[in-house]
């Protein structure tokens, strides 16, 4: 079971932005770096500004609560500052780090937020922390031949960006990433060991390119595979470089 590391995507800001990056140093122990270092936190957090901790996911501003928030696209430049892109708003650039910048964060993001759900509070950062749906340090490993595979099945072209993965392998057989719960993986310098399936939610139904629902994604795993399940989380096991390219070896 050979495969190639096609993609490499992080998403700066929990739920907020998707952008897409040709390498990442990854550390034993850690999240993919820069990947959900932010989180914008709303008004029915179960704990005070700033956090302390990790917190669950619940207490975020999330795309499963406002399907517009997936059409969202991040650019990270070289100054720290961050660009987001949306169809339906004109473009944002901001110092994350900075409270003033964070306040435009927030009103630029209300029209995307259903009046109707806690507004958003605050963007989080916790050092060392990633603000990951799991407490532990996990990257995503997600298979394109599944994602094709879903996508023929229901006769539709289904975004690799519904999904929010961190790395796309290509040339193994759909579905085959199921069985590989608790071996270890090589790719380019570093080493992973598999950890478990990651279940999805109904955030995956939004289109990333409009915002929309438009796509049972639930019902069709459920059709396929009889689960939500999509994608591995996995953990950094030996450091090192990753590179679009790179040879995906099972150990």
């Amino acid at each position: 079971m050979t495969g190639h590391l096609a993609h490499i995507l992080r998403h700066p800001i929990k739920s907020i932005g998707y952008e897409e990056i040709r390498s990442a140093p990854l550390t034993r122990g850690r999240a993919l770096p820069f990947d959900r270092v932010f989180a914008l936190s709303h008004e029915g957090a179960k704990f005070a500004h700033p956090a302390v901790e990790w917190a669950k996911k619940m207490n975020f501003v999330r795309g499963v609560a406002a399907p517009a928030l997936m059409a969202v696209q991040a650019r990270t430049h070289a100054d720290g500052t961050i660009e987001l892109t949306h169809p339906d708003l004109w473009h944002l650039r901001f110092d994350p780090t900075r409270p003033e910048d964070q306040v435009k964060l927030i009103e630029w993001l209300r029209p995307l937020w259903p009046e109707s759900r806690p507004a958003p509070r605050a963007l989080e950062r916790l050092e060392g922390q990633a603000f990951t749906d799991m407490k532990e340090p996990y990257i995503s490993l997600l298979s394109t031949a599944s994602l094709e595979a879903l996508g023929q099945a229901a006769g539709v072209a289904v975004s690799r960006h519904r999904f929010r993965g961190n790395l796309w392998v290509a040339g193994w057989e759909p579905w085959a990433e199921r069985e590989l719960l608790g071996k270890r993986l090589r790719i380019g310098e570093a080493v992973l060991e598999v950890a478990m399936p990651i279940t999805r939610c109904r955030a995956t139904c939004a289109n990333p390119e409009t915002g929309k629902e438009d796509f049972e994604t639930l019902e069709w795993l459920e059709k396929l595979n009889g689960n939500w399940h999509f994608g591995l989380y996995a953990t950094v096991v030996e450091s090192g470089t990753v590179t679009r390219g790179d040879a995906v070896e099972v150990l």
